[in-house]
């Protein structure tokens, strides 16, 4: 009988305080699972609240600092490269902190890695799969992804989701400390690369819920950096 795989989700972190806890209970419930969690020096005092909780879940928990400009791809970049160098590691997850993913999907993210290098938790795989969302977020959302698959030749219908799992040799392959966008731009530019590289990317359904405490990261910056990533992208010397 196959051993169960070696499961690292890999969160970033920036005044999360109240919606941690929440998410560490939900991915702890899965057996053999284990967290990386990766504060960008939150003010909050969210970096706190990860310590005593990777305290009381020995083992399970692991919490990295970091120092330095802040963005959540450097964030990725860091935790990410912390991953990928542990060998008992099969397979690495990353999801957002705010609860908008849900835990209860990661089983299915990672059994769809028996057949694909990595697999995203797509929001528009069965229709339009998102709550709590205006119709303005929904219109720029899809807009988005349709942009970027117009522009980079990328399949997937949610190449802009910040919910996937890897396989640790595929996730390897992508030259991270190359890689230079910073906000969910970083989502993008993975994805790109994976794709380049020949890795498989498939897809499975979830039900995006928008945060429910909490300010979105979303920023005017955030959104110019989007347009220019995929123009970018296309340009990029081949491997």
């Amino acid at each position: 009988m196959n051993n169960p795989p070696t499961i690292l989700v890999v969160v970033p972190t920036y005044n999360e305080r109240d919606n941690l806890p929440v998410l560490v209970r939900g991915v702890l419930a899965h057996p053999g699972y284990r967290l990386l969690i990766v504060d960008d020096g939150s003010p909050d005092g969210t970096g706190a609240i990860a310590d005593a909780l990777a305290s009381e879940h020995a083992g399970r928990i692991e919490v990295l600092h970091r120092t330095g400009p802040r963005g959540l791809g450097r964030s990725y970049i860091e935790g990410l490269k912390k991953a990928i160098a542990q060998p008992d590691v099969d397979l690495i997850c990353q999801m957002d902190a705010d609860l908008s993913h849900g835990p209860e999907y990661l089983p299915s993210l990672a059994a769809a890695t028996t057949e694909y290098d990595v697999v995203i938790g797509s929001r528009y795989l069965n229709g339009v799969s998102v709550v709590n969302w205006p119709l303005h977020r929904i219109f720029l959302s899809a807009f988005a992804n349709r942009y970027i698959r117009l522009v980079t030749s990328l399949t997937p219908n949610d190449c802009t989701s910040g919910f996937r799992c890897w396989r640790r040799e595929s996730l390897a392959r992508l030259p991270l400390g190359e890689m230079v966008s910073d906000g969910y731009a970083f989502l993008v530019e993975m994805l790109f690369e994976a794709s380049r590289r020949g890795c498989r990317i498939g897809e499975v359904p979830i039900i995006f819920i928008e945060r429910r405490q909490g300010q979105s990261k979303v920023s005017s910056a955030v959104l110019a950096e989007s347009l220019i990533t995929p123009w970018r992208l296309l340009f990029r010397k081949a491997p």
